[in-house]
């Protein structure tokens, strides 16, 4: 496995994200990764906070006209993840932390899309969803952040 994915991180693509020394590079790229997780997670924590009993007065079903953005967010945030996993192939699917982020983040995503079908829907009331939803995020978050620091332990 480990010559794909040397053979990916030698892709001009790659090399240019990671070699070309120019804001629109990595820089950018890096930059919109930040971009589409924070509005993927932060309109998804302000959803669960709402099911946990913060802002009461907001009508939950408001809420709910935010998920085609929270979709454009994860479409920018997964596009994004693939152009920074390619351009150091070798080392992010050597560090457990970036695999923890990529557990976490799919946990997040099924638990968002859960809630839309049953909670918007009125089939659920959502708390216990909520709870793991933030969860999620927050260890999605915390492991992608640790990334960059664990990687020197594993190399």
């Amino acid at each position: 496995m480990e010559s794909g994915l040397v053979v990916i991180e030698q892709s001009g693509v790659a090399t240019w994200i990671r070699e070309s020394g120019v804001l629109y590079g990595y820089p950018l790229v890096l930059f919109l990764h930040t971009l589409g997780l924070s509005t993927l997670a932060g309109l998804s924590s302000a959803i669960d906070f709402r099911l946990l009993g913060f802002a009461p007065r907001i009508p939950l079903a408001s809420l709910e006209r935010v998920f085609p953005l929270m979709w454009a967010g994860l479409a920018l945030t997964a596009t994004t993840g693939v152009l920074l996993f390619i351009s150091d192939a070798t080392k992010h699917a050597s560090n457990p932390a970036f695999w923890v982020k990529l557990v976490f983040v799919l946990l997040a995503v099924t638990t968002l899309a859960v809630m839309r079908t049953r909670v918007f829907r009125g089939q659920q009331r959502g708390r216990i969803l909520a709870a793991v939803s933030l969860a999620c995020w927050f260890g999605a978050l915390s492991a992608g952040r640790l990334m960059a620091y664990i990687a020197e332990f594993v190399s």
